[in-house]
């Protein structure tokens, strides 16, 4: 589920069609109505497995997959690296004081967040996930 949720964010903005609240189920809208009572500005994308919120909440933009069920399977959202726990930071500087962040964001899931962040350098794209205090290689891109 976790590869899943990941996969879904990277991916989302490629996938799918962009839809009205019209062409999403019912058990999906009130499930969300439900959890994001005072989103704002909702744009709904519909694939194949799963129903993509992207939406304003206390002044952030954040993502929700819902299942066609209804259920949350996990929310994402770009954050800034002065967010990340600071056990996290110490460990980029530490082992990866030669590349410079392109991406970072969050997911938060019942049974814990996880932080994907996307670091690159002359030659190649690193793909780190960490759901506790270390950095793991999540994927690594040689550039052409």
């Amino acid at each position: 589920m976790k590869k899943i949720i990941m996969i879904l964010a990277l991916i989302s903005s490629s996938i799918g069609a962009l839809a009205s609240g019209d062409n999403v189920d019912p058990k999906v809208l009130n499930a969300f109505n439900n959890d994001f009572k005072t989103a704002k500005e909702v744009e709904w994308t519909v694939a194949n497995n799963y129903f993509k919120a992207t939406f304003t909440f206390n002044d952030q933009h954040v993502f929700a997959f819902y299942n066609a069920e209804g259920e949350l399977l996990g929310l994402t959202r770009y954050i800034r690296l002065a967010s990340l726990p600071i056990s996290l930071q110490s460990n980029l500087k530490k082992n990866y004081a030669d590349y410079w962040i392109s991406d970072l964001f969050e997911v938060a899931k019942d049974d814990g967040t996880t932080y994907y962040i996307t670091l690159e350098n002359a030659d190649s794209k690193l793909v780190l996930k960490a759901s506790g205090n270390n950095w793991s290689p999540y994927q690594k891109i040689r550039k052409a």
